[in-house]
């Protein structure tokens, strides 16, 4: 026989099962009764855990940004140069968006919907606070000689972003997180042009 659940597991296998429909529905397509329905539950049982779908979301959305957030602060913390920093910053949104694919999907899936709704505006604040973080360890890192002068900051953020998104949110089969990260990382210190070939006007 198989042993009941706690609430508080039952509460979590719900929202994994809701993110995971989320995530391959679309939030605003996702109905309460198709949660229930993967969780072998009536609709009305859905309610004793969340008041709403806009809860279990907000569940997803918090968490999501609270790790992420709390691995920016403590690589700025840990970090003793803007160098370090950004590596740091890129390792730890790279394990971060791996544990939350479900939220970083929504996100991309559902921005517009999420960003219009005043109970998710902690969603801006928080995306806001992943951007200047970069921005200022980039704008360090130039102030410092450790980064080009002419780097565009804003730029190389959101491409540096883009670029993490993606083997977060479509896991590859043929090499590990750890590998696509080291890799990353070679390509924005290093480059890919040998050094005995590298132009000063590039």
């Amino acid at each position: 026989m198989t042993p009941s659940r706690s609430p508080s597991e039952r509460r979590t296998r719900l929202v994994q099962l809701a993110g995971d429909l989320f995530a391959a529905k679309g939030f605003r397509a996702t109905t309460v009764r198709e949660i229930a329905d993967a969780a072998g539950i009536l609709s009305g049982s859905l309610y004793h855990h969340f008041d709403s779908k806009e809860s279990i979301g907000d569940e997803i959305l918090s968490a999501f940004l609270e790790d992420v957030l709390a691995g920016y602060r403590e690589a700025v913390r840990a970090a003793p140069g803007p160098r370090e920093a950004i590596e740091l910053i890129v390792r730890s949104s790279s394990a971060t968006l791996g544990r939350h694919r479900a939220a970083l999907t929504m996100l991309q899936n559902d921005w517009n919907y999420f960003s219009g709704q005043p109970r998710f505006a902690y969603l801006r604040t928080a995306m806001k606070e992943i951007e200047q973080t970069w921005i200022d360890q980039l704008e360090r890192g130039k102030q410092t000689g450790v980064f080009r002068a002419d780097l565009d900051a804003r730029l190389a953020y959101r491409l540096l972003r883009d670029i993490l998104w993606i083997p977060s949110s479509r896991p590859s089969a043929t090499w590990t997180t750890e590998e696509i990260v080291d890799g990353l990382l070679r390509l924005l210190f290093d480059g890919i042009t040998a050094f005995s070939n590298r132009r000063s006007s590039v």
